[in-house]
């Protein structure tokens, strides 16, 4: 997956600022998120970790407006509250890569990424003048323009994964969410996809959300590290600053430990169980 030049037909993105402020929601009446407030800048990445449970998908969804708030403000570059846009205009400003999307059936890859152009088009069909241009750099963008033709029921989890992000690139919005993107990829493409949503932070300004499991990923990738547990956000700033070992330990529940990779210089995490504590073991026995 790579960046493309860019067409000089092609729309330009601009990076929007989306905050959300206070995001409270509730399930059956329970609060599962609490409280919580998120803003994600133009040319930044900010993650969102957590342990299972932890409300970072939950809250994911409620900015990207898939899930009702019981309370929440929401704000777009300062000054456009973003829950009282349409859902057409919303969608020209946040696009959302989702888990489980079902697998198309019938349709080729392209048609399924000109799904992303749907809030470009008119009522009845209206012509989409960039639409093609869009798609086209798209698919280039997430590698998919080797099976543009080929049916999306024939393809594999980690390529239709690529082709749903095909979709949101197409959307050509300035604030991108991602929910867990790696999911189904193999390890080529898993960073590989990270390297593309750095790139579209760095070079195009892009506003990017992202939620992570595996906390190596995050720290590799992110701006800014949001870590959640029971619904609260805990702590928030730079992955250094975020991810020590006694606060992810006593987050996560198991010991964790944190140093700096010697040859990357990138911040590594290790979860040490009950087997990995071996040698230590024989090491005091002995």
């Amino acid at each position: 997956m790579r960046v493309g030049e860019e067409s000089p037909q092609a729309t330009a993105v601009r990076g929007h600022a989306l905050s959300a402020r206070e995001v409270t929601v509730a399930y059956d009446g329970v609060d599962v998120v609490h409280d919580a407030s998120v803003t994600l800048r133009p040319g930044e990445v900010t993650v969102l970790v957590g342990p299972n449970g932890s409300g970072k998908s939950t809250l994911l969804r409620t900015i990207a407006r898939l899930q009702r708030p019981r309370s929440a403000t929401l704000t777009i570059d300062a000054d456009t509250d973003g829950l009282a846009l349409t859902p057409r205009e919303f969608s020209r400003h946040v696009a959302l890569l989702t888990q489980g999307r079902p697998t198309p059936s019938g349709l080729t890859v392209r048609d399924v990424v000109e799904f992303g152009r749907y809030p470009y088009r008119g009522r009845w069909g209206k012509a989409d003048p960039g639409g093609r241009v869009a798609v086209d750099r798209a698919l280039v963008m997430t590698g998919a323009e080797e099976f543009a033709d080929r049916g999306a029921e024939f393809l594999s989890g980690g390529q239709l994964q690529r082709v749903w992000l095909a979709g949101c690139l197409a959307q050509e919005t300035g604030v991108l969410l991602l929910d867990e993107p790696t999911t189904y990829l193999d390890l080529r493409y898993q960073i590989e996809l990270l390297d593309l949503i750095r790139d579209l932070a760095d070079d195009h300004g892009i506003a990017v959300g992202v939620v992570l499991h595996d906390l190596d990923q995050a720290a590799a990738v992110a701006d800014r590290i949001v870590l959640l547990r029971a619904g609260r956000i805990i702590a928030e700033g730079r992955p250094e600053d975020v991810l020590t070992a006694p606060r992810l330990t006593d987050t996560y529940g198991i010991r964790i430990e944190v140093d700096t990779d010697p040859t990357t210089g990138r911040l590594r995490t290790r979860a040490i169980g009950r087997h990995h504590t071996r040698s230590e073991r024989l090491s005091t026995t002995s």
